[in-house]
C-alpha cells in the first residue's frame, strides 16, 4: 500500500514537472494544469470497485476550485508545485479509515451525538473542530450533517481546499518543500 502511495505521488510529481505538456506562460490557469488527461490519469489508478473512481470528477475539482481563487496561482512553477503536491496528498489520503475523531472538549465545535468525523473528502477531513469551521466556510452543517462530504463532490472538494488554502497552501507556495505539508495534515491528527 506504501509502495503504490509513493508510486502515485511520483507519478503526480513528474506530470507536473514537464512529463506532459503544460501552458508555459505564468498566465496558466487550474483548468489548464489539471486537464482531463491529467485529472482521468490519476483516477485511471484507483481501483475497480473504489467508489471515489466516479464520485470524484474532474468538472467537481473545478467548481471547487473557483471558491478558492488563490490555489494554483502565482508564477507558473509555483502553480504546478502547489498542484502536484495537492494531489499528492489526495492520492494518499483517501480510502483509509474510518477512525472516529472527536475532541469530547471542544466548545465552539462539540460534537453531535450519532455523528462521525472520520475522514472524509480528498484530503480526508477529520476531527469535530475541522467539520465545524469547514462547513461554516463552505455552506454545510459540518457538525449536523458531516456526512454531506462524502454524498456531495463538490463539497467534498471544497473541504479538501478549505483545509488546504488554511493549513497547507503558504507552506507549498512559499519554496519549504514537500515534507511540511504532511506534518501540516497529518500532524493534526497526532
Amino acid at each position: 500500500m506504501a509502495a503504490l502511495n509513493y508510486i502515485n505521488l511520483v507519478f503526480v510529481i513528474a506530470i507536473l514537472a514537464g512529463v506532459i505538456a503544460a501552458p508555459t506562460t505564468d498566465g496558466a490557469t487550474v483548468a489548464s494544469i489539471v486537464t482531463p488527461a491529467f485529472f482521468n490519469g490519476i483516477i485511471s489508478k484507483a481501483g475497480a470497485g473504489c467508489a471515489g473512481k466516479t464520485f470524484y470528477t474532474r468538472k467537481a475539482f473545478l467548481e471547487a476550485a473557483k471558491s478558492y481563487p488563490r490555489f494554483g496561482t502565482g508564477k507558473l512553477d509555483v502553480a504546478k508545485r502547489e498542484i502536484a503536491a495537492f494531489f499528492a496528498h489526495v492520492t494518499h489520503e483517501t480510502g483509509h479509515s474510518k477512525k472516529n475523531y472527536c475532541q469530547k472538549g471542544n466548545k465552539q465545535y462539540p460534537c453531535v451525538p450519532g455523528n462521525g468525523y472520520h475522514g472524509r473528502g480528498p484530503i480526508q477531513l477529520s476531527w469535530n473542530y475541522n467539520y465545524g469551521p469547514a462547513g461554516k466556510s463552505i455552506g454545510f452543517d459540518g457538525l449536523n450533517a458531516p456526512e454531506t462530504v462524502s454524498k456531495n463532490p463538490v463539497i467534498s472538494f471544497k473541504t479538501a481546499f478549505w483545509f488546504w488554502m488554511n493549513n497547507v497552501h503558504s507552506i507549498i507556495t512559499t519554496n519549504k518543500g514537500f515534507g511540511p505539508t504532511i506534518r501540516a495534515i497529518n500532524g493534526m491528527d497526532t
